[in-house]
């Protein structure tokens, strides 16, 4: 992309040689029985595991890498190249395993952690529910305390892993009253008595990954499966939710890249009217604004990211960053998309499955619109 990255070590360089092995070897050859199925088989979960590829930046103690966020976005630009859809393993290590790592106590990461890294343990994160998008502070689910234990009672909807998951970490009410100062954070294991899962979300794109809706009928859970302290939980989802819009971010930018090369290929290839694609005047200008913009979202994408590898990215910086690399990707997508003619509509194509795997990546982790707000504060 006519960009020199200098951003990343040695040591992330050999971890994407693995990551790109793995994904070759063990992810693209499923990627049609996974869309079937609607989720990832529990296999490739160990594999990865097996392999290093899950929780790499969790300390070696807990069964991690003892790796850093650099690790994290090696994963995120490789399986945006490959075309792989619907994997969430990013989303399991880098977004949800955090959360356990920096606000719970030892017992809880020596309980948890090992089969995070290890892939035995599937992790979910339940926030958004059926009445409730971004909006966290009016979530309605409660945890009501009775002795040692919470009484949760809710439902949670769009939850990615919510079919799979082994351990959901709840965003709930443990004082209604109290708004954003009475959310709480508790992690739930799928065996206890009064979890259900609800029906598998049909979704534009990303089919192999599982979404589904939870529900909390006075379930019981320990006071010890609270994660820090009790009315801390908003607080808690500020300072981790940079990193999950960034993530996204990152995979965006890898993205564009992807599909950029993709689209020169084909209409360099594609005929028309006695010439290529290429040959049209419309065709070299749309993929040079194209280019401009990947080469522009991949330098502020690398500057962020040394910052955060610092752990100096603010809030603003991830919401300018999410923004910016999601709506310059959904926007390109379609251009690239007409390129391709009947063509970019078939799904058979990397064109068309970019199209609809990107579409979300402007809505989950926060709407374009949350972000603007954000960034607007600062103005």
């Amino acid at each position: 992309m006519n960009v020199t990255r200098t951003v990343f070590r040695d040591d992330h360089e050999m971890y994407r040689t693995t990551v790109r092995r793995f994904l070759e070897r063990e992810c693209q050859p499923r990627q049609r029985d996974w869309d079937q199925a609607g989720q990832v088989d529990r296999e490739t979960w160990l594999k990865a595991g097996r392999e290093g590829l899950l929780c790499a930046s969790l300390p070696e103690e807990y069964g991690g890498g003892g790796g850093d966020f650099g690790h994290a976005a090696v994963f995120s630009e490789e399986l945006a190249r490959s075309g792989v859809s619907g994997l969430s393993f990013g989303m399991h290590s880098d977004i949800i395993a955090p959360y356990i790592a920096r606000v719970g106590n030892d017992e809880q990461k020596r309980r948890w952690l090992p089969g995070a890294a290890s892939g035995e343990i599937i992790l979910a994160i339940a926030m958004t529910e059926p009445g409730t998008g971004s909006d966290l502070k009016a979530i309605r689910t409660t945890a009501v305390r009775d002795g040692d234990d919470y009484v949760i009672n809710g439902s949670k909807t769009f939850i990615s892993n919510g079919l799979t998951s082994d351990l959901v970490i709840v965003v709930c009410k443990t004082d209604p009253a109290a708004g954003a100062k009475g959310i709480s954070l508790i992690a739930v294991e799928a065996t206890r008595a009064g979890f259900r899962r609800g029906r598998k979300l049909e979704k534009v794109g990303q089919y192999a990954q599982d979404t589904a809706e939870l529900f909390f009928d006075n379930l019981r859970v320990p006071v010890a499966n609270r994660l820090g302290e009790e009315g801390r939980g908003f607080a808690y989802l500020m300072q981790e939710l940079p990193q999950e819009r960034f993530s996204i971010a990152v995979g965006a930018a890898a993205k564009l890249e992807r599909a950029l090369q993709t689209t020169i290929d084909y209409v360099k290839d594609r005929r028309a009217f006695d010439q290529t694609v290429w040959d049209f005047q419309n065709t070299k200008f749309k993929l040079a604004d194209i280019k401009a913009q990947a080469v522009a979202v991949r330098t502020m994408i690398d500057h962020y990211l040394a910052e955060h590898m610092r752990r100096r990215l603010t809030l603003e910086e991830a919401a300018i960053a999410k923004l910016y690399a999601t709506e310059t990707l959904g926007k390109a997508l379609d251009d690239m998309v007409q390129l391709h003619g009947g063509y970019g509509s078939m799904l058979e194509y990397p064109i068309a499955r970019d199209f609809v795997d990107s579409r979300v990546t402007r809505i989950y982790g926060g709407t374009s619109e949350v972000m603007r707000e954000l960034i607007s504060r600062k103005l």
